[in-house]
């Protein structure tokens, strides 16, 4: 099963740091975020990545394409032929799509663009913003039981990031971006698709959080999957400096993969 991940956009509350690379590439613990979020699908065995890049996105590109020479340790023999000597080889079993989906194209929009890439096969989709210790393999599981066009993952959080109205059953009665609470169910990313909510999206203006979750949440084709556990973005230097302070200390609740 693919996995799409959202690193298109400007990420203009982090301008210090995206000012000069694009947001998912900014580092924690020295690896981009990005990276740390393909190790989560990766440990529940979801290799197949699909990256809706955008602003800056040769960063991207070019970060993968030297990933190998990143993760390994070589051995440069500058005495005779420059000879190089790849002494320990560490990567990931990824494969990896790299698309440019436009500088300024909307989150649905994006998705849209890689359509070709997905097929016509349930896939997933987060942002390329933030880190969760959610069990993938039950979010999937939960998705298929409820048999719905689209499944979220939701976490309770006292800010408003596209406020959730949640019914009894699970199912999402209405999705609202940006009302204020004080404490919420918010929209965490981390999705389960189906390959009709590419017809929800008609073309790169279409913002995938109104224009089609909200649809969708109208129509009874939206669930919730409730996460009580960790969840947190990067928009602001603060948070990245909270999440690189978790790294670093050794209690990171997204690191669920024993290496690295």
């Amino acid at each position: 099963m693919k996995v799409v991940i959202l690193a298109g956009g400007y990420g203009t509350r982090i301008y210090e740091e995206s000012e000069l690379i694009p947001k998912p590439m900014i580092e924690i613990g020295g690896m981009p975020i990005i990276w740390h979020i393909m190790k989560e699908y990766s440990y529940y065995g979801f290799n197949d990545f699909v990256i809706c890049a955008g602003y800056k996105q040769h960063y991207i590109k070019k970060w993968f394409a030297d990933y190998y020479l990143y993760s390994s340790d070589i051995c440069f023999d500058l005495t005779d032929d420059n000879s190089i000597e790849i002494l320990q080889r560490r990567t990931e079993p990824w494969k990896i799509t790299v698309i440019d989906t436009g500088a300024d194209t909307m989150t649905g929009g994006r998705i849209k663009r890689v359509q070709k890439y997905i097929g016509n096969e349930t896939f997933m989709m987060t942002y390329g913003d933030g880190v969760c210790d959610v069990d993938i393999e039950q979010l999937l599981i939960f998705h298929r039981e409820k048999g719905k066009l689209a499944t979220l993952t939701s976490v309770i959080q006292q800010q408003t990031k596209g406020a959730l109205d949640i019914n009894y059953d699970n199912s999402v009665r209405a999705f609202r971006e940006k009302e204020f609470k004080d404490s919420i169910s918010i929209n965490a990313g981390y999705m389960v698709l189906e390959p009709e909510v590419f017809d929800y999206i008609e073309g790169d203006s279409t913002v995938f959080e109104t224009g089609v979750l909200g649809r969708l949440a109208d129509e009874g084709q939206l669930m919730s999957y409730t996460h009580n556990g960790f969840w947190q973005c990067m928009d602001t230097k603060i948070e990245k400096l909270r999440l690189e302070k978790m790294w670093k200390s050794g209690n990171a609740p997204w690191k669920k993969w024993s290496k690295y």
